[in-house]
């Protein structure tokens, strides 16, 4: 079976094409720029890569182009879009409706586009991209992996947020999380690397981007994580600042008076990494930048790893014995550094790093940690694709909701 996994965000698509069940990728790219004038697309596909750019205008645009590129003579991966069986999507925000992923329905549509508030710059391009599949392959069984669906298993007093609980119950406003398809891969693939029961092992898994989250697994279900309502709570990210006092909001607005808008912008886009540094979003020119003196850069790495350290701290005492810790993402799988700074000062927890394990720069799954640590430490490229792609192959399949 051909499955055709899709990640829209706001203006890209990403795209990987697999043969399953047994996972092999036939091809994978990117349409950078979409609505943006000239597009970049970038193509690989047995071991070669093909670039070019290409007016896009819309996601239904790039998507008639990465069909093209899929079936075409040089590039392709498929004699025609027809041998295409299931479309799995990544969909970031789907509330509590569900709790795996599942075939895309008219029932299904409608929540994502319910929930687009909470997650203006996903739900919308990830509803875009449903749609232009629907458009070109309108036969074809389309399944959705939600961000959210790993964290339904957090417990109440973990999700509610302390206000008045008619906000939560005529809004839903509670913690939902996200990053779910990567906690959950990253999880699993420590509990077989330690080759344990996913019932019997507790697992913090970091996961560390752009984007970052930890959550906290306890015999194989999220039972805590760090982002909330909205992907804006939590660690420190590219651009986003995490955890802040909630009246730094009211101060701006009354006294500085700056508009919910502006606030939004500078808490969503202008802080983290990027507004603590004043150089970047981007951890690795953040770092170069520290490594020549530059103060406010190396004070953005502190505070960075300072608030991993402290979610880490505050997720054992909730697991009350830890397995593991996992790191993953851009970050988390090729920063030594930034591990290390995470995890120092961690003996106390049980946690013991092995410096030349961590310097391993080879990008396979490992573990990183001493001999005499009490707790596995792995870094673990995770797979979300290949996820979302077993997903779908189970829910075209008929087996239904893959969780």
């Amino acid at each position: 079976m051909k499955v055709l996994v899709i990640n829209c965000g706001s203006s890209s698509i990403k795209y990987q094409l697999f043969d399953m069940p047994q996972k092999e990728l036939l091809a994978k790219g990117l349409v950078e720029k979409v609505g943006e004038g000239k597009s970049i697309l970038t193509h690989q596909h047995k071991g070669r890569e093909f670039r070019s750019e290409v007016p896009v205008s819309n996601h239904e645009e790039g998507m008639k182009l990465i069909m093209k590129t899929l079936t075409d003579k040089e590039t392709g991966a498929i004699s025609d879009i027809s041998r295409i069986d299931a479309v799995g999507h990544r969909v970031v925000h789907g509330g509590e409706n569900f709790s795996g992923s599942v075939k895309i329905t008219k029932d299904v549509l409608e929540t994502i586009e319910e929930y687009a508030d909470l997650a203006p710059l996903h739900n919308p391009p990830n509803l875009a991209g449903i749609m232009a599949i629907s458009s070109i392959l309108p036969d074809v069984v389309q399944a959705a992996a939600f961000d959210t669906a790993f964290h339904q298993t957090i417990p109440q007093k973990a999700y509610m947020y302390a206000i008045p609980r008619d906000l939560y119950e005529k809004f839903g406003i509670r913690r939902y999380g996200f990053h779910g398809t990567s906690h959950r891969f990253v999880a699993r693939r420590a509990v077989t690397l330690m080759g344990k029961a996913k019932k019997e092992t507790n697992v913090i898994t970091c996961h560390l981007g752009n984007g970052c989250s930890i959550t906290a697994v306890k015999n194989g279900k999220s039972v805590d994580t760090s982002m909330g309502l909205t992907p804006l709570e939590g660690l420190v990210m590219g651009t986003r600042s995490g955890d802040i006092d909630p009246a730094i909001i009211f101060y701006l607005a009354e006294r500085q008076g700056m508009s919910t808008r502006d606030i939004n912008t500078i808490l969503n886009k202008k802080s983290g990494l990027l507004g603590v540094s004043g150089v970047s979003n981007d951890m690795r020119n953040v770092l170069e930048e520290a490594s020549k003196g530059n103060d406010k850069a190396e004070l953005a790495i502190e505070i960075f790893c300072y608030r991993i350290k402290k979610y880490i701290g505050a997720y054992t005492a909730v697991l009350g014995h830890v397995d593991a810790v996992a790191f993953t993402g851009g970050i988390g799988e090729n920063s030594a550094l930034i591990r290390e700074k995470v995890l120092d000062g961690l003996e106390c927890l049980g946690i013991r790093l092995d410096t030349n394990r961590n310097c391993d720069d080879s990008k396979a799954e490992r573990l990183i940690s001493s001999r005499d640590s009490k707790v596995d430490v792995f870094v673990i490229p995770t797979d979300e694709e290949g996820r979302i792609a077993y997903d779908t192959h189970k829910i075209a399949s008929g087996k239904g909701e893959a969780g």
